[in-house]
């Protein structure tokens, strides 16, 4: 079992160790894949214009947005919504003066928080404004993710079947977000949980329930007979 996730490095691997999953890790969005010893399989960052243009677009908005440079959480203002993703992702925040200065070459990823209503009415306007060069979806409804055009889910999953030797229609991923819809699609299994937005449900070829209501070890079972 792989973990694909959305988070940082630092804050994956907390996670990984505690479920005792081995390597590699897939990480910021489909950007890295990474072994548990941080070193780097697959390093796919957003190129730093265009990382600006998205910083631009935020900032104009008045809207929280943050980059990463060497697995550290940066960003212009202390606002809440740094506190509550770094919370979340285990992390801590490093405020600094200029993303345009402090960012570096590329960054892994970008995310900008806020309400899940602002957020719905703002995808679609950012998936026109950056069609064909940048990947965004939300992970949960208050993150809206921006990767590069070649790194998804998917994309970082594919990556790491070709490299343990696994078929295509061996592979089975599971998630609720709108940025595990491409790795649902593109696995032999895909599924979704119940209640994921229809972009999800329609990626999947079955659904499961939610945390707590046994979806896990349905699946288990499922594909143990």
């Amino acid at each position: 079992m792989i973990a694909c996730t959305g988070r940082p490095f630092p804050g994956a691997l907390p996670w990984v160790e505690r479920l005792g999953l081995g390597g590699p890790i897939i990480c910021y969005q489909g950007a890295q894949v990474r072994n548990l010893d941080g070193s780097a399989l697959l390093d796919h960052g957003i190129a730093h214009e265009t990382a600006m243009e998205v910083i631009r677009f935020a900032r104009e908005r008045k809207l929280h947005v943050q980059a990463y440079r060497d697995d550290e959480l940066i960003v212009e203002r202390d606002r809440e919504e740094a506190q509550i993703y770094a919370r979340h992702a285990g992390m801590q925040v490093h405020v600094v003066e200029d993303l345009d200065k402090a960012m570096g070459r590329t960054t892994p990823k970008l995310v900008i928080v806020s309400t899940p209503e602002k957020l719905e009415r703002l995808l679609p306007v950012a998936r026109s404004q950056w069609r064909g060069r940048l990947n965004v979806a939300t992970s949960v409804p208050e993150y809206l993710e921006f990767t590069s055009v070649e790194s998804d889910k998917a994309s970082a999953l594919r990556f790491v079947c070709e490299r343990l030797g696994i078929q295509r229609d061996r592979a089975v991923a599971v998630g609720d977000g709108r940025n595990d819809a491409s790795m649902i699609a593109w696995a032999g299994l895909g599924v979704a949980v119940e209640g994921s937005p229809p972009e999800v449900i329609a990626a999947a070829d079955r659904t499961i329930p939610g945390p707590g209501h046994g979806g896990i070890q349905q699946l288990t079972q499922a594909l143990l007979q």
